[in-house]
């Protein structure tokens, strides 16, 4: 219940416009920092100008998701024109069809039976506002192992 109560809080500050801490931050470093044992690393160095907790929140958020679902994750940092999150997964995937709904607040694509243990249907919705709020934009595509890939395309620094 307070994860559903923080989640609230933070898109209707989002909404409100309330002002986040920006600085420059190598997302490359964020995502060494969070993500945990297991998850495939491929990590260049990558600048943006964002907050470093709401990055935090993408990254987790993102990985947190694919990790429900996957055997296998894999987070890619790539620099160039666009500083480029990935996350790719080989579970289900996502149908075409659901890949912009599942940004949705409380849009979940699990089936009744499984969602006690997942999350609120906020967690992609969050993705979505803070990637907003820096500037960029988030994309479901087709991951190359078959499962989900979550692209996150932010403006370098």
């Amino acid at each position: 219940m307070g994860r559903l109560v923080d989640d609230l809080l933070l898109l209707a500050r989002l909404d409100a416009g309330v002002p986040r801490r920006v600085r420059e931050v190598d997302l490359a470093e964020v995502v060494r920092e969070l993500v945990p044992d297991g998850v495939v690393l491929d990590l260049a160095p990558a600048r943006v100008l964002a907050d470093p907790d709401a990055l935090g929140r993408v990254v987790r958020n993102l990985v947190d998701n694919a990790r429900r679902s996957a055997r296998t994750v894999s987070v890619t940092v790539r620099a160039g024109e666009h500083v480029e999150l990935f996350v790719d997964d080989d579970g289900p995937g996502i149908p075409e069809q659901d890949r912009e709904r599942v940004f949705d607040r409380f849009h979940r694509l699990d089936s009744p039976r499984a969602r006690d243990a997942g999350g609120t249907g906020l967690g992609l919705a969050i993705v979505r506002e803070l990637v907003a709020s820096a500037g960029g934009s988030v994309a479901v595509e087709q991951a190359p192992a078959g499962g989900a890939r979550l692209r996150v395309r932010l403006p370098p620094a």
